[in-house]
């Protein structure tokens, strides 16, 4: 197929992107070039340090012993309580196999936590799930910090787990690394029956039996939530990075072809080593190219609004710089090419079966709206990667994906999308910068002005809606949600109220420096503002009914005070005192003390300004 010419916004980001990012760049290549070492790298051990790594190795102990062929590190998020990961039990006995019969070895070099966002949602849990991330990636550096492996196989799903896990990865990224998923659990219930459920739960008009039996019908068996929220968006990335074998992403857990899949990935990993002719280290799959096709891909599917923090983190990792303007751009110059929900009511299978990622992919490309030059660890280019498996007997093929859209309710083509532009808008005025998931939203709800209604809790606003104080058209403004404030927790537990509150027929909107999740709904949702309010951001001055404008079409977030009425007030002083201990957050103090905004990835590990 002849070479398609790439977009000129494309182009444009990917060239600002390496500009901006020239010396930090350059320094993390160089750094990973002397990383990189001569032979296997458990030949740099001595005689005990090589003795310690082998001593339960079992059937392994000669090839490590004697320093034959490559040893893949495997990092995994295994437990049973998650339903995305309790399938990779079984995963490092596969990967030991394959490994074995392709003449390397495999050890589980660590294990990091995976908490769920489900069940910590409106739990002080939850104002530790997004430095679980970085907690993650330290946990793989540590993982990692044996230095005896020649390749890295992450096992890992959901939401701050992928993150997190290529974050650490990137610390050592002079060695190849391939992500492993488990897939998505079997559909159950529709999710617009499962939302309706849930709104008349919040209205006091199903019991909690009913809601139980609905969310239990919805999150039913091992796999991934079947919604397109962070975990599924994670998936998305590593496609259109390049990080897992072709179509590896949408795979039912516990099948043959997963099976399958697992073994390719082992297998492909000790190909891909410095000990080979295709060496693929993961510094250089992660490129700024790779970095602009998953804005772009987040951009066409409508993706979790989390990887507007998560992207920037996985970025500076690897040496380069981006923001959301550059979120922005690329959102408005791809259009949106798939309804899954919440911004549809397919699921993720439903997705797969009308075309899945191979079809997306395929489209961009076409359009010239990724970069199909990467270094994808399946050791071709992002054309392959829209490849899609299939077994024939016992052997792992692929094959070409579909040239149309097997349900254009669900996913389009680029010349017949369902938006013109991507599902990702940046906002910025006199409040700050914030983002918004645009493609949940129906147009006639993108833009809202209305009083100020403040909050410094979502329990506050639920109480007020308890007592039925949340009448007319407002602007429902919970602060103090920052991740120096409280780590960021999500504020999906909002997501009914409103929800329920604009059914009715009032006119609502949430604006907050907290998370919203790649659940976002149907509210116009202005998320992550910057400056945060506990660092004396907008929010901070912000009054109870002053007129708020949130215009996701035009990009703006503006309170329409007086200029200088505004410059002249003070930023109210939040108590945070209830947020700094109980159910562990004393032990992210330290965490939230050092944290950078939401803007620069929400990261303790590069610091404010770094």
């Amino acid at each position: 197929m002849a070479t398609v010419a790439l977009h000129p916004v494309v182009e444009r980001v990917t060239a600002r992107i390496a500009g901006r990012s020239r010396d930090t760049r350059a320094a993390y290549l160089a750094r990973m070039d002397t990383a990189r070492g001569n032979g296997p790298y458990r030949y740099k051990l001595s005689c005990g340090n090589l003795a310690h790594a082998f001593a339960a190795a079992g059937p392994d102990k000669p090839a490590l012993r004697s320093g034959r062929g490559g040893n893949i590190g495997i990092v995994t998020a295994y437990n049973d309580m998650l339903s995305a990961h309790q399938p990779m039990e079984h995963y490092p006995s596969l990967i030991r196999m394959a490994a074995r019969n392709a003449g390397g070895s495999a050890q589980v070099a660590g294990g990091v936590p995976a908490m769920c966002d489900g069940v910590t949602q409106g739990r002080a849990g939850m104002e530790l799930s997004l430095f679980s991330r970085d907690v993650i990636a330290m946990a793989t550096a540590v993982s990692l910090s044996h230095d005896s492996f020649d390749a890295v196989l992450c096992l890992g799903v959901c939401d701050k787990i992928v993150p997190g896990l290529l974050i650490g990865a990137l610390s050592f990224g002079h060695l190849p690394t391939i992500f492993v998923p488990a897939g998505p659990m079997p559909s159950g219930i529709p999710n617009k029956q499962k939302a309706e459920v849930r709104q008349r739960y919040a209205l006091g008009q199903a019991s909690r039996e009913e809601l139980m039996e609905a969310e239990a019908a919805s999150y039913h068996a091992p796999g991934t939530c079947t919604f397109y929220g962070t975990a599924n968006s994670n998936q998305m990335l590593m496609e259109v990075m390049g990080l897992h074998l072709p179509g590896s992403a949408f795979v039912p857990p516990n099948t043959p072809l997963r099976d399958a899949l697992t073994v390719a990935a082992a297998e492909q990993a000790l190909r891909i080593t410095a000990l080979g002719d295709d060496y693929r280290p993961l510094a250089r799959t992660i490129d700024e190219k790779a970095i602009v096709n998953a804005m772009v891909g987040l951009a066409a599917t409508g993706g979790s609004t989390n990887h507007t923090l998560h992207l920037v983190a996985i970025a500076r990792a690897a040496g380069i710089l981006i923001d959301w303007d550059d979120f922005d751009a690329l959102s408005r110059a791809t259009p949106l090419l798939a309804r899954i929900y919440p911004n549809g009511a397919a699921d993720v299978n439903h997705f797969e079966a009308a075309g899945g990622m191979g079809f997306v992919i395929s489209q961009l490309l076409d359009a010239g709206l990724l970069h199909e030059d990467i270094a994808c660890v399946h050791g071709g280019t992002l054309r392959q990667q829209a490849r899609q498996p299939w077994l024939d007997d016992l052997a792992l093929r692929w094959r070409d994906p579909p040239a149309t859209s097997r349900d254009t309710d669900i996913v389009r083509p680029v010349s017949a999308p369902f938006d013109a532009e991507g599902g990702l808008r940046r906002l910025q005025g006199n409040l700050g910068r914030a983002v918004v998931k645009i493609s949940a939203v129906a147009p006639e709800f993108r833009r809202h002005q209305a009083p100020a209604r403040l909050f410094d809790s979502q329990d506050a606003l639920l109480a007020a809606f308890q007592a039925g104080t949340l009448d007319g058209d407002f602007i429902a403004v919970v602060r103090g949600q920052g991740p120096r404030a409280n780590g960021m927790p999500e504020l999906h537990k909002l997501t009914p109220t409103l929800a329920a509150l604009q059914d009715r027929g009032q006119r609502v909107a949430l604006l907050t420096d907290g998370r919203m999740s790649g659940a976002s709904g149907k509210v116009l949702a202005a998320i992550h503002v910057t400056p945060e309010a506990a660092d004396g951001g907008p929010l901070a001055k912000l009054r109870d009914g002053d007129p708020v404008c949130i215009d996701a079409e035009a990009g703006t977030l503006d309170v329409l005070v007086d200029a200088v009425e505004w410059a002249a007030r003070d930023a109210a002083a939040l108590d945070l005192s209830g947020n700094q201990a109980g159910m562990g957050r004393e032990l992210f103090g330290l965490m939230r003390g050092n944290v950078g905004s939401a803007e620069e990835g929400a990261s303790p590990l590069f610091g404010a300004g770094a």
